[in-house]
């Protein structure tokens, strides 16, 4: 990959029932130490589609800065939207992932695989 070509990606996947998480807003944030704080700031933001992917990488063409990033899951609206769901059960409302790019040049594929009771990620291809 060329320099400063790299991207971030992420997908969804509800393994309570084996498909695609369809309609999950996410959001990217640059994290930047600011005196005695970090701030985060957001740089991105989509929801997934019917295969629970992005239609377009959340950041790419040259935009992607060494640094921490997060992603942040909006879980709860897509648990809440389906009537079968007890949402009672449901313990995640938003998944923040946190994760260091050190090469401006790299796919960075971030997934998500989540269940009423639990969650697990990993950096994918």
């Amino acid at each position: 990959m060329q320099p400063n070509a790299g991207r971030i990606t992420t997908h969804v996947l509800d393994t309570s029932k084996g498909a695609p998480a369809a309609g999950v807003r996410v959001e990217l944030y640059f994290i930047k130490w600011s005196g005695n704080e970090w701030n985060a700031l957001k740089v991105a933001e989509s929801s997934t589609n019917s295969d629970g992917r992005l239609n377009a990488p959340l950041l790419h063409e040259g935009k992607l800065e060494v640094g921490e990033y997060e992603l942040r899951f909006d879980v709860k609206p897509y648990f809440a939207q389906d009537t079968q769901t007890d949402m009672t059960h449901v313990l995640w409302t938003e998944v923040p992932i946190r994760f260091a790019v050190r090469d401006t040049g790299s796919h960075y594929h971030i997934p998500l695989l989540i269940a009423p009771g639990g969650y697990s990620t990993y950096r994918g291809s």
